[in-house]
């Protein structure tokens, strides 16, 4: 038993996925300061039970901006441009104070559900201006406390055709923006608008994340484009494309000549299960196609993925719960991921989108902060296959949430 004093608190018999048996966790000014099979210190101390311990969760893609909006919507659209031009009209009428309502909702469900990274993508244009941008930064200080939230400012509606986005954009960038984004799919000039996207991310020095090949016709493509733009620039580890649901209608020869581009270029993907399979296929009248692209299949050979929420009850997503878990078990159950598959289904929503998000202090190691969930389970593949109660959540330290486990009252009791 080694001996410490400078802690200020202890996790007490915590199974990590890199251990064989149960370990301490010694904390100190909310960074993780040891870990070691006993640890001797005067500090309080939290029972893990033997129970698994992970790096908190990391949404790499959602929207907190139209998050919450089917009792406004009258939801009986489902095709993508349909779900884009309902919200257009509703953002004109969307302030600060509703976004800000409607985005901590899903925020406080996410860290609840053990999340403690998250980029949210914000729409910035001339509809909208830079009200929901406004309540983005407001959130981001509010729940500083609980998860770190990064904001990607974006023009969901195009860029060229759009007069006053660009202005606009420029000015969330200068006002605290974290990440560009883009939409070319919604633009008369789709290489215009990616080319002035990663003139705006050099300029200030930002990662880009963008909406991408939104659909099933694999007869053309803008992920072509945006490889060429990553290399040219020497961008290889700070771009990532979301949705890419038109790798999944890749012959095979093709897939493997996309993955390799895409591992090249040191893109990441972002599939988003939620939504990628209700607005996928929707027009197939039977064997409807699932749209999905196999993230785990593109990890094993070198791409950087991972697999986050998107939407939460609204025109492109009229689900959800803000919960990474069950997105990685429903992304799994879709995807015929096997048995062998169901660590890596759970590195894509902790590891694997923090390399995406070049988050250089994360996961449960000395030095690094103590952001930490606990899963009433013993077995990381389990944590993806059955859905264990995350019993509760620590930032730097702090405890932020904790579940009761439920009981069972049976007539004998």
């Amino acid at each position: 038993m080694t001996t410490q004093t400078v802690f200020d608190l202890i996790f007490r018999n915590a199974l990590l996925r890199s251990s064989a048996a149960p370990v301490d966790i010694g904390v100190a000014r909310g960074r993780i300061a040891a870990i070691e099979p006993r640890l001797a210190c005067e500090a309080p101390e939290v029972a893990i039970g033997g129970h698994l311990v992970l790096p908190g969760f990391v949404d790499s893609h959602i929207h907190l901006d139209k998050a919450c909006l089917l009792d406004r919507c009258g939801h009986d659209h489902g095709s993508l441009g349909q779900a884009i031009r309902a919200v257009s009209a509703m953002k004109r009428d969307f302030t600060i104070e509703d976004v800000h309502a409607r985005g901590a909702k899903v925020l406080e469900r996410a860290v609840m559900h053990g999340t403690t990274h998250m980029r949210t993508h914000v729409e910035i244009d001339p509809r909208i201006g830079l009200r929901s941008f406004e309540a983005m930064k407001a959130l981001k200080l509010d729940y500083a406390w609980a998860i770190d939230l990064s904001l990607c400012v974006f023009p969901q509606e195009g860029l060229t055709n759009d007069p006053g986005a660009e202005e606009l954009l420029i000015q969330a960038l200068r006002d605290g923006g974290d990440v560009i984004g883009g939409c070319p799919y919604t633009d008369t000039d789709p290489n215009a608008h990616l080319a002035r996207i990663f003139d705006l991310a050099q300029e200030f020095d930002v990662d880009v994340d963008l909406h991408l090949d939104f659909d099933l016709d694999p007869s053309w493509c803008h992920l072509d484009e945006v490889c060429r733009q990553t290399e040219r620039r020497n961008y290889q580890g700070r771009v990532a494309v979301g949705h890419a649901t038109k790798l999944s209608a890749l012959p095979p020869e093709r897939m493997k000549a996309a993955t390799a581009q895409l591992a090249r270029a040191g893109v990441a993907v972002t599939v988003l299960p939620a939504t990628d399979l209700y607005l996928m296929g929707r027009e197939a009248t039977h064997n409807a196609p699932r749209g999905l692209t196999l993230a785990h299949k593109l990890a094993g050979d070198g791409v950087v993925c991972s697999v986050a929420t998107n939407n939460v009850l609204n025109p492109f997503t009229p689900f959800g719960d803000a919960s990474l878990l069950r997105i990685a078990n429903f992304y799994a159950n879709v995807a015929h991921a096997s048995v062998s598959d169901f660590d890596t289904c759970l590195d894509l929503v902790t590891d694997l989108p923090a390399r995406l998000m070049n988050l250089g202090d994360y996961g449960i190691k000395v030095g690094n902060p103590a952001d930490l969930v606990v899963l009433d389970t013993q077995d990381s593949r389990f944590a993806v296959a059955e859905l264990p109660d995350i019993m509760m959540g620590f930032k730097r330290g702090r405890r932020t949430f904790e579940r009761q486990r439920p009981t069972l009252f049976s007539p004998k009791s």
